[in-house]
């Protein structure tokens, strides 16, 4: 099985998005911006294969004489910065944070092995072969950042300025946002996943938090006044479709407070949160375990656990809201998802 390519749109003054055909996981949006000597991305596709398609539609692109000679990185999740080695003489830009969350991951192999190698009958191997195993690591190293900033850092190309703002510990520890003020653009990277009437998009993920960061992100890209936002994932949205997600975002931030105080474990509330069916168009609702997780921790100071036992949390989740969907057999049985002690 292999994921096509993406669309590539034109949003005007050289700038260009590329989204990916679908949702899910790993399927993320990038830019290109072109000037007529050099060009840079915004972020770049999961794996080579992708990455490649996506370099081959920029190089359409391309005046004369031009190269992709810079990758802005908007933090430092695979689906967002792996791609990048298909431009080996790149300069490639992470805020320093960044740092944290690359060692945070497996490396491009490990995960290829992780998805390839596991058991396919237990949660986690299943999950991960339905979800990642379209995906070719095999032969990729991992990618490391050139230029690191703090703060803001602008730059030129040709004409256009390149307005980057590291961003306090929100998707990640290491996010930025682009503002590209002569195209009233933004690509916020993963603060912000979208979804319209027109294309449902999925839940968010964020593995650091706090969610007041994320709103408070999502206020910054506001309060350019751009009007075009690429986001993370999903469809381009304007001012509206952001304000519309920060409803989202408060609404999760405001159950997983009240069940924290409640002593809910952050499993449980994930699937209690699940179970009010606020938001049935989204998919992976099963990563609201690790967005409500992630708020946990900062509510109160518990340590980061690994991604693998994250990820099976994630898995066990999904499995159990799978059950629950499951039409009621002949005995009117309709499966549903366990209960954790609270």
């Amino acid at each position: 099985m292999s994921i096509t390519g993406g669309d590539v749109v034109d949003l005007g003054r050289g700038l260009h998005a590329w989204l990916p055909p679908k949702r899910g996981w790993g399927l993320a949006n990038c830019g290109l911006l072109v000037s007529p000597r050099s060009a840079l991305w915004i972020d770049t596709p999961y794996d080579v294969v992708l990455a490649g398609r996506f370099l081959a539609e920029s190089t359409k692109l391309l005046p004369d004489g031009a190269a992709i000679d810079r990758v802005i990185v908007t933090h430092a999740n695979g689906d967002h910065f792996w791609g990048a080695g298909v431009l080996p003489d790149a300069e490639i830009i992470a805020t320093r944070e960044a740092r944290d969350h690359i060692h945070y991951e497996p490396t491009p192999k490990q995960q290829h092995a992780l998805v390839n190698g596991s058991d396919p009958a237990g949660p986690l191997g299943a999950y991960l072969g339905r979800h990642f195993a379209p995906f070719d690591w095999s032969g990729t190293e991992p990618v490391r950042p050139t230029t690191y900033f703090s703060g803001e850092l602008e730059l030129t190309l040709g004409e256009f300025p390149v307005q980057i703002t590291a961003l306090p510990s929100a998707h990640t520890t290491g996010d930025l946002m682009v503002h590209l003020p002569a195209q009233s653009a933004v690509f916020s990277g993963d603060i912000i996943f979208s979804s319209t009437p027109g294309q449902p998009g999925d839940h968010p993920i964020h593995w650091a938090g706090p969610l007041s960061n994320v709103i408070a992100a999502c206020e910054q890209v506001l309060a350019t006044g751009a009007e075009t936002v690429v986001p993370g994932h999903g469809p381009v949205l304007g001012p509206a479709g952001v304000r519309e997600h920060i409803v989202y975002l408060e609404y999760v931030r405001e159950r997983a407070h009240a069940f924290h105080a409640d002593g809910v474990p952050a499993l449980e509330a994930a699937r209690r949160v699940i179970g009010e069916g606020r938001h049935p168009e989204l998919g992976l609702p099963e990563r609201l375990a690790v967005t409500i997780g992630s708020e946990y921790r900062q509510l109160d100071g518990s340590e980061l656990p690994g991604v693998l036992q994250v990820m099976t949390e994630v898995a066990v989740l999904a499995q159990e809201v799978e059950r629950a969907r499951e039409p009621a057999g002949a005995g009117g049985v309709r499966a549903r998802p366990a209960a954790a002690p609270a």
